[in-house]
This record gives C-alpha cells, structure tokens and sequence, in this order.
C-alpha cells in the first residue's frame, strides 16, 4: 500500500508539541504508515529530542513538503524559522510561541489544500498564545474553518469505544443554549454520519443528546427537544441516516460506549468532552500524572483531512519529557485511515 504524505503542525512549543511529537515519531509503526513531515522549528525540536533522551532520531530539514524521505529514525521537518536557541521559554503563554504556532497550522492548510498533504495532524495550541500574537481564534476548529473557507463543521472526538460530535463548541454555555436550533442540529447529525463513515463505520447508528435533564420531561425542564432537537431527527430520518433520540443526556454516553450507537451527538463542549476525557484520560495518583491519554479531535465538515491530539499544551509538564504520546499515536492512525475512507467533502 502507498504510503500517504501527512503534515504534523509541532504545536506551542513552550508545551508539550514538540516532545510528544517526537516521542510519535519514534515509533517505527508509524513510518510503516505514512510519510510523516512535520511542519515547526529546528530549535523546539532539537532540544525535546534532547530532553526526551531520544539522541538516535536525526532531524532533516526539507525545503519542499515531496522531498521527505519517510525513513524510521529520521524525523523530516520544514523549518519554519520562528525560533531561535533558548529564545522561549516552556510552561508560559507568549505572543512569539503564539506566532509561531499559528503559523504552523496555517502552513499546513496550504500543504493540503494544494494536495500536497493528504492529512493534516496537530499537536495542541495555546488559546491565549495566538490571541496574544494578534490572531483571535478560540482554537484549531475555527482556525481551519477560516482557512479553508467551511462555514458547516463540526468538532469530532474519539477513542477506542466512544466518539462524540458537538453541536456547539467554544463559547458560554448560555450562548450554547440559544445557539441549539433545528438546521444546526440536522447539519451535525449529517456530519456525524460524514465523520463515522471517514472512520471506516459503513453504516453508522447515531445518538442524539438531549440539552436539558431527562430531555425536559416533557416540557418541565425546557422547550428545547421538543422545538429544534426533535424535528431535526425526524427530517434526518427522512434523509435515511441511522438516527434516534433526543435521549437523555446521562445515560446515552454509556449506551454509545456499549455498542448500541456508534457516535453521539453532544449539543455543548462539556456534554461531550467531560464522558470522552473519563473515558480515554488514566490518571496515576501515585506518580501525579496522567499514565495514559488516549482519543482524538478531528474537524468534520472540511475540504481538507484535519485531526488532533485530545489534550492541551500541558504547560505544566512541558520541557521535562514526561508527556504521553498515545493521542499522537492515536491521532497519525485516525489521520490515515481518514485517508484511506475519503475526505470530509465527499460523499
């Protein structure tokens, strides 16, 4: 099988990018893959190989994207040249980290929206950062989104045996509640089905959350379900996708885990994100540590292939080489699988 040309974005490097972007590309399976090139600085790099005693991998530098050699214990990277030795410092927001991360993604877009790179993977960004660089965005999503002209997306999250869509996202959750309409609702139940088919689900069963407790109790709790939740998964049933609900939000997450659904679709970032992270995040309480971090983030609704780690920059660890590299792992393999099922854009 040819093997596809994917971009990885380093990420902030005051954080754990870089480190557990290497550690990803010390694992001889992934080069048996793909052709992983990762898109940062020469500087960040170097030194989280340092930190990460992983001495043996050689850095090479590649002026265009087709040149990377895709060989295991060769990491080849395009230097974007933002950073200078020991001009940054780990564990701290910063408008230069912030720049240079940016620039990262936004260089990476242009790699696959010219058909260069089949996927784009990323290592977590700073909010504050970017923001701080002049670039007011709430995070990848709507980073991508911008970039390559998509106003209907979605953010997708998944690990081994739970994946949840979002009607809404990055904004206050009072802001959520106004934002849960009927077309917003129909289009990420279509994208839910986009997104579980680009992971190889061929016929994919599909969850709907409700917003409120026990999915308003008939009205007790709220209006929602009945106004826009219900109607648009009568129209998408219509359309023929696999859909039910609205079902209450504390016990459809469970239910999706047990195999009944293949994904839910979550109206709120917490709703989705909080049964995602206990489902796929171990926490040493011995150590202090997370010992496993599992799942991915991926944009659904784009022209383009995008997927993500499922943590943040982890500023806290950062620089010390204690971070786990399994949603890097994790995020390469759902990349190129994504590859292989067809781009978002495709029916």
């Amino acid at each position: 099988m040819e093997r596809k040309r994917i971009a990885i974005t380093m990420g902030d490097p005051a954080g754990i990018g870089p480190e557990v972007v290497v550690k990803a590309l010390n694992e001889k399976a992934v080069y048996e893959k793909c052709i992983p090139v990762v898109i940062g600085d020469y500087e960040a790099l170097k030194d989280a190989i340092r930190f990460c005693n992983l001495d043996h991998l050689m850095l090479n530098e590649v002026q265009d994207f087709e040149e990377a050699v895709g060989k295991f214990g060769v990491v080849d990277f395009i230097n974007l040249n933002y950073l200078k030795a020991d001009s940054w410092n780990y564990k701290v927001n910063s408008a230069m980290c912030g720049e240079a991360s940016f620039q990262y993604v936004v260089y990476a877009i242009r790699l696959a929206m010219d058909g260069k790179a089949a996927a784009v993977i990323t290592a977590p960004i700073s909010k504050e950062s970017i923001n701080m660089a002049g670039h007011h965005y709430s995070g990848h999503t709507e980073i991508f989104a911008k970039y390559t002209g998509t106003k209907d997306y979605a953010m997708l999250l998944a690990s081994e045996n739970l994946r949840v869509i979002h009607v809404t996202t990055h904004c206050a959750l009072i802001e959520a509640c106004r934002l849960i309409r009927k077309d917003r609702v129909m289009t990420v139940i279509e994208l839910a089905d986009k997104g579980c088919r680009m992971l190889g689900i061929s016929n994919p069963k599909i969850g709907v959350a409700g917003l409120n407790p026990h999915c308003s109790e008939d009205g007790l709790f709220g209006t929602e379900e009945a106004s826009e939740i219900i109607p648009a998964i009568r129209e998408a049933q219509k359309m023929g996708i696999n859909v039910k609900g609205p079902e209450s939000p504390d016990t459809v997450f469970v239910k999706c885990k047990a195999g009944m659904y293949d994904i839910v679709v979550a109206m709120y970032h917490d709703q989705g994100h909080i049964p995602m992270k206990l489902n796929a995040f171990q926490w040493d309480k011995e150590k202090g540590q997370y010992k496993s971090i599992r799942g991915i983030n991926c944009t659904i609704g784009l022209p383009i292939i995008r997927v993500s780690v499922d943590h943040g920059t982890a500023f806290g660890k950062a620089g010390e080489g204690k971070a786990n590299a399994d949603s890097m792992l994790d995020a390469i393999e759902a990349g190129v699988k994504m590859t292989k099922y067809g781009r978002c854009n495709e029916e």
